[in-house]
């Protein structure tokens, strides 16, 4: 395996030093995130590549995950993007719209794309043209975990599936018991651990919104103001709002793992699904995992997770797309991805996968993938719409009032696109 490359600003110098060791080989850079666990995951596949191919020289770009989006615009700024990219689905419309990546149908394996969910191709499809952008091999949700112990002390149905959530009186209801448990620090732990300036506040939180009947913005007339802050998305702010005010939401103060910590302070989790395979691992048979429940009159979940795409200016990339075709196929990868709970976005990983399978204990969040996900509105303008959203959540958690805090967050999203001049031909649609 070529040498392996960490994110750096400066990195035109180090990419030339290693050119020149390299130079008998076809290069390709590779920007990816992810934890230690996936970074050796990726480093393993590339090593099995190029001894598949042995004219290959696969390089990596590591940037973390906070700091994503920052460091692909340092990217773009210096004129040197990579090859290929991980990109998180959200951000796929303004990568397109920025003119960043190239359709991918016409280069990634057949029985690759044969083999992808329609919830797969959603996340890298781009609203327009509608042409694909981007592949992964999972997708994602959200459920609402339970300690089966306090859920049975204090008599509380257990929803045997999506069409069976529990109402928000239901659900508020039990937060209320469970306040007052024995044993219970918290009713229910939302990760607010992951802070302010991840996707997390949009992804999760944004559903509940939906649920409630309203939205982020209007995905016709592509206006915020009238949907951000109106009275649906008002209330359910309050609502959240009112959760923290009880203290029945575990504090951001008190990190990411109250509900299988040590003693289970936590009795419910709103967590990715990427939160189960810990929590099984010390929980055992006391945890449950259930729809998320209906705040309004329908249900909904969220999707999309960090996809491969390839870049417009990437000088090969029948080789990138041979690189994301052999990972995405990789037996080894595969298996390492089944074991962290991965949500399967290709048909043949989900037979693989017997936690997502029928009778699985995470049928329910592979359920919801059909019946209620909602994709995150997919428009050049999504930085500014998370952003403003994100702040919004964050001073209202803080005390702040939610008809203000939306207000002002629907005016930036507005603002945003009348300064891009409706980001055409986005705009062109109304």
């Amino acid at each position: 395996m070529g040498k392996r490359l960490l994110w750096s600003l400066v990195l035109s110098s180090a990419l030339s030093a290693i050119g020149a060791q390299a130079a008998e080989k076809t290069a390709i850079q590779v920007m990816h995130q992810g934890d230690p666990g996936f970074v050796a995951a990726y480093g393993k596949v590339a090593e099995r590549f190029e001894a598949a191919n042995p004219d290959v020289d696969v390089q990596f770009i590591y940037a973390p995950h906070d700091a994503y989006n920052e460091k692909f615009s340092a990217a773009v700024m210096a004129k040197q993007l990579p090859d290929v990219m991980e990109l998180d689905a959200p951000f796929l419309a303004n990568y397109v719209w920025s003119g960043y990546l190239q359709p991918i149908k016409p280069l990634i394996d057949k029985d690759v794309l044969d083999d992808m969910t329609e919830s797969n191709i959603a996340q890298g499809t781009y609203p327009i043209d509608k042409d694909l952008y981007a592949i992964g091999l999972t997708d994602s949700s959200v459920v609402l975990y339970g300690n089966k112990k306090y859920l049975e002390a204090i008599g509380a149905r257990i929803p045997k599936s999506v069409d069976d959530a529990r109402t928000r009186e239901e659900f508020e209801t039990y937060l209320e018991k469970l306040s007052k448990l024995d044993g219970v620090k918290w009713p229910i732990d939302t990760f607010r651990g992951y802070g302010i300036k991840t996707e997390w506040i949009t992804y999760a939180y944004g559903p509940i919104l939906q649920s409630a009947g309203c939205d982020l913005i209007d995905r016709k007339a592509w206006k915020s103001e009238g949907t951000l802050d109106s009275d649906a998305c008002v209330d359910a702010l309050a609502m959240m709002q009112k959760w923290v005010k009880h203290g029945w939401v575990v504090p951001q103060s008190a990190g990411t793992n109250q509900f299988f910590a040590e003693g289970n302070p936590a009795a419910l989790a709103l967590g990715g699904h990427w939160v189960y395979a810990e929590a099984a691992a010390t929980m055992k048979d006391n945890i449950v995992v259930l729809p998320l429940p209906k705040f309004g009159a329908k249900a909904a979940s969220p999707n999309g997770t960090w996809i491969w795409a390839i870049t417009k200016t990437s000088k090969h990339p029948d080789i990138a797309a041979k690189f994301i075709s052999f990972l995405l196929k990789d037996k080894e990868y595969r298996a390492y991805v089944a074991s962290q709970s991965g949500y399967p976005g290709l048909k043949s990983f989900a037979a693989e996968s017997p936690l997502y399978a029928n009778g699985g204990p995470m049928a329910i969040a592979f359920e919801q993938a059909s019946k209620t996900a909602v994709a995150r509105p997919p428009h050049p303008a999504y930085p500014t719409i998370t952003s403003a959203f994100m702040q919004a959540v964050d001073a209202v958690f803080n005390g702040g009032d939610p008809k203000e805090a939306l207000a002002s967050a629907a005016k930036k999203i507005d603002q945003d696109i009348e300064d891009n001049d409706g980001y055409p031909p986005f705009g062109d649609e109304q």
